[in-house]
């Protein structure tokens, strides 16, 4: 079966340069100013609809993004922003799309869970649990058969790993030796409910165990550690010897969606993990033992507020979409 999740990886030095380390944090910080405006302009009743803020989660897509390869395509559900931003989609587009204006990067008409970027190969944004991980699965077999040099990373929730897609998706990923890296990123709650009253699965980094697809549980808190093991991933599917399954253990510090109260969690939990474990605060931390100083992150702070604030601005003063838009990216059949 190869690699198992037990086995430890083989690290010389530390596992980020400080490029790698200032770069991570701009991204993470990035990530987390995003949701919080986006959070905020639900609030102000600015946004419609769903929607699911990533907060907790960045140093999940952060590390995965620090392996990827220009031309990696990615995949996931409906906790999605932060994917888009390491994707390289603009702040100003995705926070339009959100508003439903125009200047989205769906004209407005996907919101918060479904918006792409053939560009910066994005390829979604879903909101049927489970169903981007048949479609990566479908992005990675097209690789295969082209002869590219490219690996399909899909993101899925703890939630999604037990749909019977997914395990349809494994089975063939396995069998064609696809070059897909699965991400189940467990934050330990669906929506309302705990994993542990979810799953009778107890490690899901062992759920692909039946279909020999090799794994690792990561903590999905730590970039450097999401780093190491997405780098491990990528060159296994890369190589030729088919897909792998990364469990990141991490976190979600707001609700499921902004409309979910999570009573069903303890306030203090919450407060515990931002304390001890919040993954920009940890990486700041390594950062400065590192000899990095505080000019560097009152400059990026500075800098990531008025990205921020220039696509709120963008997003709420922007023009709807036209009426005619009704009628175009709609398949009719005769």
């Amino acid at each position: 079966m190869g690699v198992t999740a037990d086995a430890p990886i083989p690290q010389n030095g530390p596992a980020l340069s400080q490029e790698e380390m200032e770069r991570a944090y701009r991204e993470m910080l990035l990530v987390r100013r995003f949701e919080e405006r986006a959070g905020q302009l639900y609030g102000m009743g600015e946004i419609g609809g769903f929607c699911h803020l990533y907060i907790g989660q960045e140093a999940v897509v952060v590390g995965i993004g620090l392996a990827m390869k220009e031309g990696d395509p990615s995949i996931t559900s409906y906790r999605d922003h932060g994917q888009m931003l390491v994707a390289g989609m603009t702040a100003r587009g995705v926070m339009a799309e959100l508003t439903g204006r125009s200047g989205g990067y769906s004209h407005g008409k996907g919101g918060s869970m479904h918006m792409f970027s053939r560009e910066k190969e994005f390829y979604g944004g879903h909101g049927i649990v489970g169903a981007q991980v048949s479609l990566g699965t479908g992005l990675a077999f097209a690789s295969a058969y082209r002869n590219e040099d490219r690996v399909s990373i899909v993101y899925m929730g703890e939630g999604a790993s037990s749909q019977g897609q997914t395990f349809e998706s494994f089975n063939l990923a396995a069998l064609h030796k696809l070059p897909c890296l699965y991400v189940i990123e467990n934050n330990r709650y669906g929506m309302g409910t705990a994993i542990e009253r979810a799953s009778a699965s107890k490690d899901l980094s062992k759920n692909a165990a039946p279909w020999g697809i090799p794994s690792r549980k990561v903590d999905g808190m730590d970039v450097a550690a999401v780093y190491l093991a997405a780098q491990e991933a990528l060159e296994h599917c890369r190589s030729g010897k088919g897909p792998f399954l990364l469990e990141m253990e991490t976190y979600r510090y707001r609700g499921h969606s902004m409309s979910d109260p999570a009573k069903y969690r303890q306030r203090s939990e919450v407060d515990e993990m931002r304390r001890t474990r919040d993954p920009i605060e940890t990486l700041k931390a390594e950062m400065t033992k590192h000899g990095i100083d505080d000019a560097f992150f009152k400059a990026v702070d500075a800098d990531v507020k008025a990205v921020v604030k220039d696509a709120a601005d963008f997003a709420v003063t922007s023009p709807e979409p036209d009426e005619s838009e009704l009628w175009t990216d709609v398949l009719v059949g005769e």
